[in-house]
């Protein structure tokens, strides 16, 4: 409430100091108001104010005019709108009196504060909601899981608007959250995460210290348990049954099984080992990478008929063990395996992996080599029979009896061809399922002593003519395609024909080796140039085997120092490696060749001459070809030659085959045609006729006729056909001087024979 204001005015009178004439006090407006008429705010008043309505109040500041008016003349103070304090706590004012008239102040402008009361108009709110909590599962009660906080935008120094209690919606009797604090505690014991891995809570914040009438919001916290080693593994059967064929391979899967354990990751981890039971030696186990199976392989081959089921004991334990649940433990657990084995058709066994025989060489068909022997090792027991496969014994040297395994021999065999022969035998059962094993046999052939022995080189010996008596000239060696035995040697000997010989004598050295001497002096190659020793060699075996070779000593001449110079045998020595026989082979070739150029020549001299001397006046039957020009593209009226040649060759007459008489016979007369004739087809066939009949007349001779010569042929005709019929005097002495090749050509034409003239020549010519 502004005080008055006093102020002397009078003349004469003391003037006081003018002091403030307002007394102001903190104006408040309550929130949030929402009645009819505008809340009135507070009221100005000036000591100067006589209330006469000669003073105006002015309002300036935020909101003056807008949020708040005055009246000008009572001073009172509105506010118009509804005002938030969220939004503005307290708005700065300022006032002053003024002179209605003038304007003039009256007062200096003061500042005054209207503050915006607070109302519990805002809930609580949770800013960071939901939220993600984990805690381990079986953690004590009372364990803290996480703190949530909510925010309340009222004021929180005047009254309860913003003191917030916290409680839970949603969640009991898990977890319980502190009231004052907001902080989630668990509130069960013994809390699974096997049971239940999740949980969704609701958490409320409440204004008004949790009081009926406050404002209230809510949040949600999800909480996971995380996983904790509390479950020891735990094999779902206690006895698995499982089965293994006899015929299995070691490193074959028998069979699985898997402990289970609920927990997760490391602490659901579980290792298996084998712990007991006779089978430990048979299987072995190992861990699948991905399903976390224990895997029962086979280790070694079992056998039906030796041991028909194993039992296995298998352990499973986690490795990584929490040492809080030790005692909840053990964490392991044992499982048995009850392996059985099946029966399985397996093929035959031999009793030896190889075997080896021995046969001596040159024995007789059907010597028995060696026996084999195969069982079934089966429960059957079958009878087996046996084969040799013949890709292994392509030559078929030997034969087995299919019962009872006995090789004997289809053949004799020789030591010195082949010295081991490697078969193999199969063995199959009767009545199973045609499975064979196979055993290799190794056949040694043993020597005989049949190959008699010989020299080791056959080289000729090339001696001087001047050699001196008792002179070595040659060492001989023997080689025996036998086997050589402990203290067995070569002995050799002249053989006995020559053994009183005057030329040489042989000395047997006692290492089967032998040297040759010389007994005499005045060798000469024109006497003998060549000496045959025979030497008789005996390789001392048993039976002893002995041989006769022949030593060639070739006597050669020498100079003073006994270098050898020529001997007999050079001149006969081939050049450039020819044999005789293809030198024999070339001479024959080019004689050949001289006596076909010869034959030719003289075919072509003999040709000059006619081939039937006929009358010189026959001329038609002289002149039997001419070269022609032919009548060009119009010409298809020629005769065909193969026709000509072969008349009746369309009827399947064949040719003559006329051997050409010793004789000649004299031509038949009174085949010609007449003389006026200009048939051609009659002449061509009495023509043919007479050379069919006429024994002398070579098959490769023919006649050729050209009746027409054609038409529309651009050149002239070269033809004298009609020259001679027309009574043209044509010279023809000018062939006279065309050498001797057309003498018979001037002989006809050249001299004035009116009988050369004749019409009858055109048509024979």
């Amino acid at each position: 409430v502004p005080h008055s204001l006093t102020r002397g005015g009078k003349e004469g009178q003391v003037l006081y100091r003018s002091k403030r004439g307002w007394v102001w006090n903190q104006f408040f407006v309550i929130e949030e108001y929402t009645g009819p008429d505008p809340v009135l705010v507070g009221r100005l008043h000036s000591d100067v104010d006589s209330g006469n309505g000669n003073i105006k109040y002015i309002l300036s500041g935020e909101g003056a005019g807008t949020i708040f008016v005055i009246d000008d003349k009572t001073g009172n103070i509105h506010a118009t709108k509804t005002l938030d304090r969220e939004e503005q706590a307290q708005y700065t004012l300022t006032a002053q009196a003024v002179d209605r008239d003038t304007n003039k102040p009256l007062e200096p402008p003061s500042e005054f504060i209207v503050k915006v009361q607070d109302i519990n108009d805002n809930p609580p709110e949770f800013l960071h909601g939901p939220y993600y909590a984990r805690v381990p599962e079986m953690s004590n009660v009372g364990t803290s899981v996480m703190q949530v906080t909510a925010t309340d935008a009222d004021d929180p120094t005047y009254g309860n608007s913003a003191r917030l209690v916290y409680s839970i919606l949603q969640g009991q009797p898990y977890f319980s959250v502190e009231p004052q604090t907001g902080i989630i505690r668990t509130a069960l014991p013994n809390m699974d995460r096997e049971a239940r891995q999740e949980y969704d809570v609701v958490i409320q914040a409440k204004d008004m210290g949790g009081h009926m009438g406050g404002l209230s919001g809510t949040t949600e916290v999800k909480i996971t348990l995380t996983d904790v080693n509390d479950n020891p593994p735990k094999f779902p059967q206690s006895v698995y049954p499982m089965s293994v064929s006899e015929d299995k391979v070691p490193g074959e899967e028998v069979g699985r099984l898997k402990a289970k354990d609920p927990d997760l990751g490391d602490n659901g981890l579980v290792n298996y080992r084998l712990v007991d039971g006779d089978g430990m030696n048979m299987f072995e186990l190992s861990v699948d990478s991905e399903t976390r199976e224990a895997v029962i392989k086979l280790k070694k081959m079992v056998d039906f008929e030796t041991k028909r089921s194993y039992t296995l004991k298998v352990e499973g334990s986690n490795p990584h063990v929490d040492p809080q649940f030790l005692a909840w433990g053990p964490y392991k657990d044992e499982a048995t395996i009850k392996i059985s084995v099946e029966d399985a058709d397996e093929p035959p066994v031999f009793v030896a992996p190889s075997y080896t025989f021995e046969v001596e060489e040159n024995a007789p068909e059907g010597t028995l080599v060696g026996r084999v022997h195969a069982k079934d090792t089966d429960v059957a027991n079958n009878p087996v029979r046996y084969m040799i496969p013949r890709y292994t014994d392509v030559e078929q040297f030997f034969a087995i009896n299919t019962e009872d395994g006995m090789i004997t021999t289809m053949r004799p065999l020789d030591r010195e061809t082949q010295n081991w022969h490697n078969i193999s035998v199969s063995a199959t059962e009767i009545g199973g399922h045609h499975q064979d094993t196979k055993v290799r046999v190794n056949i040694k052939v043993k020597d005989v002593n049949d190959n008699p022995p010989e020299f080791a080189t056959n080289n000729e010996v090339l001696m001087c003519e001047s050699v001196a008596p008792g002179k070595v000239i040659e060492t001989v060696s023997a080689v025996d395609k036998d086997e050589m035995a402990h203290r067995q040697h070569f002995t050799f000997s002249l053989a006995p024909e020559v053994a009183h010989n005057n030329n040489f004598s042989l000395k047997d050295n006692r290492d089967s080796t032998a040297s040759i001497y010389v007994l005499r002096k005045g060798f000469s190659r024109l006497t003998q140039d060549v000496y045959y020793l025979p030497i008789e060699i005996n390789d001392n075996g048993f039976p002893a085997m002995s041989s006769t070779n022949t030593l060639t000593i070739r006597v050669c001449s020498c100079d003073s120092k006994n270098t050898i110079l020529s001997c007999n045998v050079e001149p006969y020595v081939l050049p450039a490696g020819l044999s005789t026989g293809a030198l024999i082979a070339i001479l024959a070739c080019i004689v050949i060749l001289l006596a076909i150029v010869v034959l030719f020549v003289a075919l072509r001299r003999q040709k000059k001459e006619p081939l039937i001397v006929f009358e010189e006046e026959d001329i038609r039957e002289n002149i039997i070809t001419y070269d022609d020009e032919g009548g060009g593209e119009e010409d298809t009226e020629a005769f065909d030659i193969a026709t000509l040649q072969n008349p009746d060759g369309a009827n399947g007459f064949l040719p003559r085959k006329d051997i050409k008489p010793e004789l000649q016979y004299p031509l038949r007369p009174g085949g010609r045609p007449a003389a006026n004739s200009v048939d051609v087809d009659d002449f061509i066939k009495t023509r043919i006729a007479e050379a069919d009949s006429d024994p002398t007349a070579p098959p490769y001779d023919s006649i050729q006729i050209y009746g027409y010569e054609g038409r529309g042929s651009l050149a002239g005709s070269l033809s004298s056909l009609e020259s001679v019929t027309t009574e043209s005097d044509l010279d023809y002495d000018y062939l006279q001087s065309w050498g001797p090749r057309f003498k018979k050509l001037a002989d006809l034409y050249g001299t004035k024979d009116c009988s050369i003239h004749d019409g009858d020549d055109g048509e024979d010519s």
